[in-house]
């Protein structure tokens, strides 16, 4: 009776089996094929990446029209006048491009660096288990909304860099014209550590996943030549790894030019040009959310929309100028190999 009961639950549950193999046969005849999959994959991805070419173009002429009476009135002049005034309808938009790039290239002379050594540290000295969570603090400081930044560069940085940092530079430097003048702890130079400070996390991100790409048996070579630690990551992480370190560098850069609320609240707002890093200053971003709410005339928003195109052509250039480097590094490496 036992052996009845066993040889019909078996029967069972082969029937079973052999209906969901049926089924599931059935249900791939009437999907696509492998051939079909790839080809549809193919024509999606391809669409996707054309819809953000159009995208991007739509952006770019959008920011054309918009900012075609302040080309008509200015023309190609408005990018070397440095003379703001909307009262008068007078507008010149050398002063931001200034604040723009001396805050950016200021923000990368600080964050490059730093970046680059706590990539290495996390990834070379620390134990894995202390190296999880180095990464993860470093990573959280990218999630910190910018507004809070800003704030936190007003009650805090602010007055760090008026009351410590500015004697300290002025005592050591202050033989350079840029550490002279009065400073208020609101400026270029406060600026310019809070996009240091921002822009670190992406940056080291990235230097770190490159610097994982390296073998561990390049590495090993190196030491086992001899080399110190010290030289190990010269020869055997550093210069391979140029052009990764490099595109994380850009990424960091793209997002110190476009940097609006913190550098906006913490800058000063005034459209000058200055040698002092203690001056105040404006950038691209920070008139144009300072302005556009309040703009009165339609040249006013014209203007505005006008340092916006700048703004995406100063990002195409650097982004291109630091593309050429990469492919000139990677071409020199190739013909040494």
């Amino acid at each position: 009776m036992i052996r009845d009961t066993e040889n019909i639950q078996k029967n069972t549950l082969k029937d079973n089996f052999s209906s969901i193999s049926i089924s599931i046969q059935s249900s791939k005849k009437k999907f696509l094929t492998y051939g079909e999959q790839d080809k549809f994959a193919y024509l999606l991805i391809k669409a996707i990446a054309t819809l953000v070419i159009i995208l991007l173009l739509g952006m770019i002429l959008m920011l054309v029209n918009a900012a075609m009476p302040a080309i008509k009135e200015f023309g190609i002049s408005y990018a070397l006048t440095d003379n703001w005034n909307p009262v008068e309808d007078e507008f010149g938009a050398l002063p931001f491009i200034f604040g723009t790039l001396i805050t950016s290239a200021l923000a990368i002379l600080i964050a490059a660096p730093i970046s680059i050594a706590v990539a290495l540290f996390i990834n070379e000295i620390l134990p894995t288990k202390i190296a999880k969570t180095i990464s993860l603090f470093v990573e959280m400081i990218a999630a910190i909304p910018s507004i809070v930044f800003g704030l936190w560069g007003i009650f805090y940085l602010g007055p760090f860099v008026k009351d410590i940092l500015t004697p300290f530079l002025k005592d050591n430097f202050g033989y350079l014209p840029f550490f002279q003048g009065a400073s208020f702890g609101i400026g270029i130079l406060t600026a310019a550590i809070i996009l240091a400070i921002m822009i670190t996390p992406t940056i080291t991100s990235i230097c770190r996943e490159v610097l994982k790409t390296v073998p561990k048996i390049q590495k090993e070579a190196a030491l086992a030549l001899g080399a110190t630690r010290f030289e190990m990551i010269k020869i055997a992480l550093l210069k391979p790894s140029f052009s990764g370190l490099m595109g994380g560098v850009v990424l960091g850069l793209g997002r110190a030019l476009g940097e609006t609320m913190a550098v906006a609240m913490v800058i000063g707002n005034s459209p000058t040009i200055t040698a002092s890093l203690f001056s105040p200053a404006a950038t691209m971003a920070s008139v144009i959310a300072n302005e556009y709410a309040e703009a009165d005339s339609d040249l006013h928003l014209s203007a505005l929309c006008y340092i916006g195109l700048l703004l995406f052509l100063i990002t195409f250039i650097i982004n291109g100028l630091a593309r050429a480097i990469v492919w000139k590094k990677q071409r020199s490496g190739r013909s040494r190999s």
